[in-house]
């Protein structure tokens, strides 16, 4: 626990999430830098918020300087940078009206450009990502339990949808949360062949069958024809079955891939999952990420492993702490280490730099 405490600072920013970029990222000449600007987006709507704002973060010494507004935007409530460092997505969660944005990033004065902005096509998107190639992002609308798939174009402007699949399923039994497909969380797997969603509704990880070349995905198979190219797609499951209630929020996976972390949202869990021989994941192991006795109210948020792959970290709302621990390299189960109070309430979002010495905790 002490060597974690030296390797692993919490730093406190309020937002309703956060990402770290690097201005190393959009030069292939760049050195190593341990200069970020770090962008937070907020929730404007009944706020004195404008939307997005930027930070400078020393990773060397930790210190967050406060750079002002980035772009004035309604509820951006995630934002993600592009792989190439040079464009910024939003999730602009408004509803019916919700859309995604696209803004150009100025390295130097962290400022954001509106590139274009473009209707969800679902009720209030709350993640973004992208595929391996940099081509498409992914987006989850989490009130109208679809995801969708949009093109990047070459300037970064966003295009016409590729895609627009509703999740389905049986529903869990917690009625008041859910009482249909809730998407909020969405990845590509490592080669690309397949993406995951996690379905809050539906206490299931599902998993669609992704077509790089048409950006369109289609319901998973358990076992992917013999003479695909990358045997790694054989290993994909069709989903990943949560406990009853549990409502899976967010995901992170071990360093190799074998392992999975699905936190449950409603029952405040983190699953681990193992990628078997039987091309599925089975369950291994369920734990709590809250202190044994406590009774109060509790939501947990985002989850995330530790660059090193040696800790994986989850957020409690209601706690208000990061629940810490440590992953068996052979087994990925985890083993309690501590509770950290994030300093603020209800901790969001949290980011990690690529250093692994300092966590921002957004409340």
């Amino acid at each position: 626990m002490k060597n974690m405490r030296r390797t692993l600072a919490v730093l406190l920013v309020l937002s309703a999430q956060l990402v770290l970029f690097s201005s190393a990222q959009i030069s292939s000449k760049a050195a190593a830098s341990s200069q970020y600007l770090a962008y937070v987006g907020t929730y404007t709507t009944k706020t004195n918020s404008k939307g997005m704002y930027v930070f400078r973060f020393d990773a060397t010494t930790g210190k967050l300087s406060a750079i002002g507004i980035a772009a004035e935007t309604r509820d951006p409530s995630w934002v993600a940078v592009h792989p190439n460092g040079k464009f910024l997505y939003a999730a602009n969660e408004a509803g019916k009206s919700s859309t995604v944005s696209a803004f150009a990033i100025d390295a130097k004065s962290g400022k954001l450009t509106l590139l274009n902005q473009l209707p969800a096509l679902g009720e209030d998107p709350c993640y973004l990502s992208f595929d391996k190639t940099g081509k498409y992002v992914f987006v989850a609308n989490y009130s109208s339990g679809n995801v969708v798939v949009f093109p990047i174009g070459p300037d970064g402007k966003l295009e016409a949808a590729a895609a627009n699949v509703r999740d389905e399923g049986k529903l869990g039994p917690n009625k008041e949360r859910q009482d249909g497909p809730h998407a909020h969380w969405i990845q590509a797997t490592a080669h690309n062949h397949f993406v995951y969603v996690a379905d809050l509704g539906l206490d299931h990880v599902l998993i669609y069958k992704f077509d790089a070349a048409k950006g369109s995905l289609a319901p998973g198979a358990p076992q992917p024809p013999k003479e695909t190219p990358d045997r790694a797609a054989a290993l994909d499951p069709f989903s990943a079955t949560l406990n009853p209630g549990a409502g899976p929020r967010h995901a992170a996976f071990g360093p190799d891939g074998r392992f999975m972390y699905v936190l449950g949202e409603l029952q405040s869990t983190v699953t681990v999952f193992a990628n078997d021989a039987r091309e599925t994941y089975r369950s291994v192991q369920q734990t709590s990420t809250l202190p044994k006795g406590f009774s109060g109210r509790n939501d947990t948020a985002e989850i995330a492993t530790h660059p090193n792959g040696k800790f994986l970290y989850a957020s409690n709302r209601g706690h208000d702490s990061i629940a810490i621990f440590a992953i068996d390299p052979a087994k990925g189960t985890l083993t309690f280490v501590a509770h950290v109070p994030t300093g603020g309430k209800e901790p969001r979002h949290f980011a990690i730099d690529p250093s692994g010495k300092y966590l921002l905790a957004e409340n």
